[in-house]
């Protein structure tokens, strides 16, 4: 793939192709960027990172919306997509899927192991991505100077309502979907480790209680390549 083939891609004029034979991640290290991130580190499959920077609203430039439309990293573009062609993609769970597809690791060959295992992936989609992220908002950013704490509180019950199926799950199993790491886990777990970390909501929401997913969350932040991914796009030295 030559790089006149990248070219026709508008993004490629604000993050230039240092590599144009791999993989183009455009990112920033958020519960959904890493995701991606750690993806390709366990897989190994070779690719550039750009970073998006929010501070000043990458995430809304004509480039990078002319491959999002929704303005929310992560994307991709692939140079060796499907039948050889290039192929622009977002949203991270659909990146994942694409990208377990592509390599053939980490979603199970067969139908049954691996519908099981996408139900757990729009799980998060649907339900911890969206929830933990407004108790985010309600805890740590604007919404603390509501004095009315009555959303706030309805995101902590239904934060701890999903904590509570995934210590459940991960109590029967090593991990999400069953005895082997998946994109299931790939994508819960960010958001685990975020809702501890950045948001600072561990006490609110009572994690303690929550020991299998305790003790999951451990299991997935000493893998290596989890560490790596984490830190992907790295921030720039001053």
């Amino acid at each position: 793939m030559t790089s006149s083939a990248l070219d026709a891609f508008q993004i490629t004029r604000k993050w230039p192709a240092r590599h144009p034979g791999l993989l183009q991640l455009y990112s920033l290290p958020t519960p959904n960027g890493v995701k991606v991130s750690i993806m390709l580190e366990e897989t190994d499959l070779p690719y550039e990172a750009h970073r998006v920077a929010f501070d000043t609203q990458d995430q809304m430039s004509p480039e990078f919306l002319s491959l999002n439309p929704n303005n929310k990293i992560p994307a991709i573009l692939d140079p060796n997509g499907p039948d050889g062609q290039p192929l622009a993609l977002f949203e991270s769970g659909a990146i994942l899927v694409y990208l377990a597809g592509k390599t053939g690791q980490l979603l199970p060959q067969d139908e049954a192991g691996k519908f099981h295992t996408l139900q757990w992936l729009m799980f998060q989609m649907g339900g911890v991505g969206p929830m933990f992220g407004q108790l985010g908002f309600f805890h740590k950013f604007a919404g603390k100077e509501y004095e009315d704490k009555r959303p706030r509180d309805r995101y902590v019950a239904e934060s701890r309502r999903l904590l509570g199926v995934l210590d459940a799950q991960y109590a029967r199993h090593q991990w999400v979907a069953g005895d082997d790491y998946t994109i299931a886990d790939i994508s819960i777990l960010p958001w685990v480790r975020n809702l501890n970390g950045f948001y600072e909501a561990g006490d609110l929401v009572g994690f303690g209680d929550f020991k299998h997913l305790a003790k999951a969350l451990a299991r997935f932040v000493a893998r290596p390549a989890v560490q790596r991914g984490l830190l992907i796009p790295a921030t720039p030295t001053p």
